[in-house]
């Protein structure tokens, strides 16, 4: 007799964020570890190119981590390296989301 309740058809891999071309400098950082800093995202990717900017987004009333970060590279090109080298890295104990950040021009579109 099969177990119903153990439908195949249901079972479906870790979620994968939707993967946005990197066409800016800027970037989207996933699965962070709660307990990075902006520093630590400064040393990580400055192994890559030249880092303008890292920002830790952070709930404000509390200032915990949100596991997401963006970080601004120099060039495009810097970032675009920066995707292929550190995607999937394994950093602080999780696996890196790394990817072109969206424009909050697209986001505002209706």
């Amino acid at each position: 007799m099969r177990n119903g309740s153990q439908a195949n058809h249901t079972v479906r891999p870790a979620r994968k964020p939707e993967s946005v071309e990197v066409t800016t400098p800027r970037l989207y950082v996933g699965n962070l570890s709660f307990d990075a800093t902006e520093s630590d995202l400064f040393e990580l990717f400055n192994g890559v190119g030249q880092v303008q900017n890292a920002e830790v987004v952070s709930y404000k009333h509390n200032q915990r981590s949100k596991g997401f970060a963006f970080v601004q590279m120099q060039t495009t090109e810097e970032a675009q390296r920066a995707v292929s080298e550190l995607h999937d890295k394994e950093f602080l104990g999780r696996k890196l989301v790394v990817s072109g950040a969206k424009s909050s021009e697209h986001q505002t579109r209706d």
